[in-house]
């Protein structure tokens, strides 16, 4: 009967404090798959399902043992192993959902900077590029505008209460 009750059981919060690092490998292979999702820009199904399995992640790494033979005859998977072990995991999975979702909010801000820049781009075009699109600008996206983005504006000031404007009154 014991041993029913500490299978079933969660360990207690001092043991999860406890418990050892994620290896870098492990944290290597999390973070290529983060990319890869957001690569192909699967955000949000890859949340939502990494949600839904997080509490079958254990049966979901053994299915991969199972068909590990068969996706390696077809394709070549260096990181198989290392990713089955560490989707084994509970935590491993919650990490990589915060990967993905770190990942996704920084490609929101540069896309949001490229429209941006495209959109003052465009305002040099003549009338011809304008109307048949015919330039498209090379635009880079420097890690300091990316820093400058998060940074508050000083000229946008927000007050509280102090309305200046017609009041609906």
């Amino acid at each position: 009967m014991n041993f029913f009750k500490d299978m079933f059981s969660s360990p207690p919060r001092g043991a999860a404090a406890a418990k050892k690092p994620i290896p870098p490998e492990e944290d290597a292979v999390l973070e290529k798959v983060a990319q890869k999702v957001i690569q192909w820009r699967m955000a949000v199904p890859a949340i939502l399902f990494l949600e839904s399995i997080k509490p079958l992640n254990y049966i979901g790494a053994q299915t991969m043992v199972f068909f590990e033979p068969l996706v390696q005859s077809v394709f070549s998977f260096k990181d198989y192993d290392t990713l089955r072990i560490a989707l084994e995991r509970r935590e491993n999975i919650e990490n990589l959902l915060q990967k993905i979702e770190a990942h996704d909010a920084l490609l929101y801000k540069k896309e949001k900077l490229y429209r941006k820049k495209f959109k003052q781009e465009r305002k040099k075009w003549t009338w011809y590029q304008r109307y048949l699109g015919i330039k498209r600008p090379r635009i880079e996206i420097t890690p300091e505008e990316l820093a400058a983005m998060d940074a508050p504006d000083k000229k946008k000031k927000v007050d509280g209460g102090d309305n200046t404007g017609p009041s609906a009154s």
